[in-house]
């Protein structure tokens, strides 16, 4: 079984960074491409960012390009979402998938595996 752990949310005014980190176990973490989602209150869930297995490919969403970072570590089992200069709009609860695929995508239906979330609260 794949178990995906979020952690590093919070609350924070905006301006702020935050780091989130989502630890993968049960599986060969390089064989996942991986995502990381995001659903605001009362929205829908959107994908945010997405890396490659490898880490060579990395993706981003309009709304977060030049702000957030995706990376990865595969000997960490371990993909992160570097938030730089937070907006509250980008208050949501962010998700981490693992897709068994080899291309990169952004459909949530790709995605085998999913975390619990971690609540990030920005606010003005």
């Amino acid at each position: 079984q794949v178990n995906l752990v979020e952690s590093g949310g919070g609350s924070v005014r905006a301006g702020a960074s935050l780091r989130l980190s989502c630890v993968v176990s049960g599986g060969t973490f390089s064989d996942y491409v991986m995502g990381w989602f995001r659903q605001a209150p009362g929205k829908e869930r959107v994908w945010v960012a997405a890396i490659s297995r490898s880490g060579g490919g990395t993706y981003a969403a309009n709304s977060v390009k030049g702000r957030f970072t995706i990376a990865r570590d595969n000997a960490k089992n371990s993909v992160y979402l570097q938030m730089n200069s937070l907006k509250p709009e980008d208050t949501a609860l962010y998700y981490c998938a693992a897709d068994h695929g080899v291309r990169v995508s952004t459909a949530q239906y790709e995605y085998d595996h999913w975390g619990q979330g971690t609540q990030v609260t920005v606010s003005s």
